[in-house]
């Protein structure tokens, strides 16, 4: 032990006892956090060894200092600040299943303002072994059992660690692409960075390619959207005569289900029929269904869902474009197409901060005309999780706003209940929970029971006051709500329900594979007509990127002038390739990741022969394209030199969120008798009493300190 307090007493010591600790950091992370795909000795090996030369490089910066009070309180932060990186990291990773990016970073205070509620839920007990370290080695210098070497070093050791660090690098930048090929030309996937480079090394590559997409979108030049555009036209599905224009004029609902994937329609736990009205709902003859509809979102998640629905175009391939780029980013999105066509209003319920995503930017560049977000709602008390209100109180408290939108209107709510880690209060809900090893799996199912509830009081008021009849109503999931890391315990559930396993196999918890993922990646979507006889269950494969045209042909507008890169899902040449944002893909006979293909009908591993390799091959090349022509239109905002003919840009200035109510009465009022309005239409007196919900917290108050309370901080400013 002297022997040791003697050599980290030495600056030299210090740096390595550092390194050495961080270094364990990483792996354990590795081991216990990261899901790296791992295989074969030589890649545990790369795994291994990657962290030590950004680590020595970094580390190494302090190796400069001359004198002591400056090397020890630099070395200090540069291992504080790593850990945070690694930590952060390690949280996002367990909810997200990726890595963070620049991008990410550069947002997080936009998604923060929201995500109260999940941080602590993240957090696991060997979480306090990545800053045990750093509290022990301050302990022990404060107790001046660790010294300062005052010793000066040796002049050109700091470049000696500098040049060490990068011929380390080289090394590991060999052996990456020993075993993987083109591994930084070709960018497989995030993981791959990580697995073969370290997070570190991912992290400034990822800055790199922020820094280059930034340069791309300032010196975009209106020629390059000629590419984009020839290639939307190519693309092109044309609308099937028999459903262009059944929903013309009629109201659009938009029901945003969070986190509600599709395995939870007819499925059953602990005797309990999960989401009963939902079912129903799916099983209708006046609703299109699509049970092969696949969520396509990246890191924006419900950001990224909301962005193909509304706009039909992908999110980013890194961090989320609502936060990234939505403050300035040029919109043709549902909400001014449906007004410029039709003369339709807008309105989104949400009960969050309006902040959150950046929504309240993003909204208004749209073309929004009333965000009817947290500061318009009561959310004190337990009438509010992390999230935002609860669903039942967003529906009930939404119509003495929804009964003033002139008709018809598209409308758009945002539910949350559903939403990681999945807490609800007792008394929200009596549903059993299945038992199967990890907390928020079992609390899944109650929430989605309880937002199954919520929609159907919702369904309810629509029929009492006459608008079910004259509006379709859309219900998506946004994205899955259990990650891949936690899927194995999901999979003990399927066994109390048989249909699953014709999905996941005979055996889904010891033979779960990247397939099982895959399959579980569907979410719901389903249309609903109401009049309509000719609905049912559609299995053609499909995306979220495929809804906006789909509804603008429903409700007779021709979508063809609009950059669009989903299709029809009625037409006869809709495109059944559906790319996931990792590039990876799935079609009706086969799906790919990260380059193994999978058989749909055994969800075995296949050796491709030479005629599905061209298949493949030429899939996978659509998928490319269609993506990277998504990220060129988006990167470099390219419909800021396209303006479709009879459309008008949309100026943002305009539009002002603050007094939402106020300015609906106004344009009532202005409008007097040619006032469309529910309102107006039930002769000037309110719906609100029609909406009948069993949610305890609104016949009764109760403490508010054991919740967050979820309002706009700057409700009186113009956002």
């Amino acid at each position: 032990m002297k022997q040791f307090i003697s050599k980290i007493n030495t600056r030299m010591g210090f740096f390595f006892l550092l390194v050495f600790l961080f270094w364990l950091k990483t792996l354990l992370a590795y081991f216990a956090d990261f899901s790296l795909g791992v295989s074969g000795v030589f890649q545990w090996f790369i795994m291994l060894i990657n962290p030590l030369a950004i680590t020595f490089l970094l580390f190494g910066l302090a190796l400069y200092a001359k004198r002591a009070k400056f090397f020890y309180p630099l070395i200090i932060l540069i291992d504080f600040g790593n850990s945070l990186l690694l930590y952060l990291n390690v949280i996002y990773y367990r909810e997200f299943s990726d890595f963070m990016t620049i991008n990410t970073m550069l947002g997080y205070s936009k998604v923060d303002q929201g995500l109260s509620g999940s941080s602590l839920a993240l957090t696991q007990p060997h979480d306090l072994l990545f800053w045990l370290d750093l509290v022990i080695i301050l302990v022990l210098m404060l107790m001046r059992k660790i010294k300062f070497d005052r010793n000066p070093l040796p002049k050109r050791l700091g470049f000696q660690v500098t040049s060490l660090s990068v011929l380390l690098f080289g090394f590991n930048l060999m052996f990456a692409e020993i075993d993987r090929p083109q591994l930084i030309t070709r960018t497989f996937d995030r993981t791959y960075i990580v697995k073969y480079l370290g997070l570190d090394a991912f992290t400034v590559y990822d800055g790199a390619k922020t820094e280059q997409t930034s340069k791309m979108r300032s010196s975009a030049t209106k020629s390059e959207l000629k590419t984009v555009k020839k290639y939307v036209r190519g693309h092109y599905a044309k609308s099937n005569k028999k459903y262009y224009g059944i929903a013309k004029g009629k109201n659009v609902i938009v029901i945003h289900l969070e986190s509600f994937q599709q395995f939870l329609i007819d499925d059953k736990v602990e005797g309990q029929t999960v989401t009963p009205f939902l079912n129903k709902i799916y099983h209708s003859k006046s609703t299109y269904s699509f049970s092969n509809f696949f969520n396509q979102v990246g890191q924006g998640k419900t950001s990224d869902a909301e962005n193909m629905l509304e706009t039909g175009t992908f999110g980013l391939s890194q961090g989320s474009l609502f936060a990234q780029l939505g403050t300035d980013q040029t919109f043709q999105a549902a909400p001014a197409i449906l007004k410029q066509e039709q003369g339709y209003s807008s309105a989104v319920f949400h009960g969050n901060v309006a902040s959150f995503w950046n929504r309240n930017n993003v909204y208004k560049n749209m073309g929004y005309q009333y965000f009817f977000s947290a500061s318009y709602f009561d959310t004190s008390g337990d009438k509010s999780t992390g999230y935002g209100l609860k669903d039942k109180l967003l529906f009930k408290d939404s119509i003495k706003y929804l009964q003033y939108l002139q008709q018809p209107f598209y409308a758009k709510y945002i539910t949350v209940s559903n939403h990681f880690p999945f807490d609800l209060d007792k008394e929200d809900s009596s549903f059993k929970v299945p038992d199967t090893g990890n907390t928020s799996v079992n609390n899944y199912f109650r929430t989605a029971n309880y937002l199954d509830q919520s929609v159907k009081e919702f369904f309810t008021f629509l029929k009492k006051s006459g608008l079910y009849d004259n509006s379709v109503i859309i219900l998506y999931g946004d994205h899955y709500g259990i990650s891949n890391s936690a899927n194995k315990n999901l999979a003990k559930t399927f066994s109390q329900d048989s249909s699953h396993f014709k999905s996941y196999g005979s055996d889904p918890v010891d033979n779960w594979t990247d397939w099982d993922n895959t399959q579980l990646q569907r979410v719901p979507l389903m249309i609903h007509v109401p009049g309509v006889k000719n609905g049912g269950i559609n299995k053609e494969y499909a995306g979220e990127i495929d809804v906006l045209p789909t509804l603008l042909h429903l409700l007779g507008i021709n979508s063809k002038k609009y950059m669009l890169f989903g299709t029809d899902l009625f037409s006869s040449q809709h495109d059944q390739v559906v790319a996931f944002r990792n590039q990876d893909f799935i079609t009706p006979n086969y799906t790919s990741i990260s380059g193994t293909i999978y058989d749909n009908s055994t969800g075995q591993i296949v050796t491709p022969n030479k005629t599905l390799k061209k298949q493949i091959a030429k899939d996978q090349k659509k998928v490319n394209k269609q993506l990277s022509m998504s990220d060129s239109l988006n990167e470099k905002n390219l419909l800021r030199f396209y303006t479709p003919k009879g459309f008008k840009a949309v100026n943002s200035q305009l539009y002002n969120y603050a007094n939402g109510l106020q300015k609906e009465l106004k344009i009532q009022k202005k409008l007097g008798l040619k006032s469309t309005s529910m309102y107006s239409k039930n002769r000037d007196r309110s719906l609100e009493d029609l909406y009948k919900t069993d949610a305890p917290e609104a016949t009764h108050s109760k403490s508010k300190n054991n919740r967050i309370q979820i309002t706009n901080p700057d409700s009186n400013s113009d956002d």
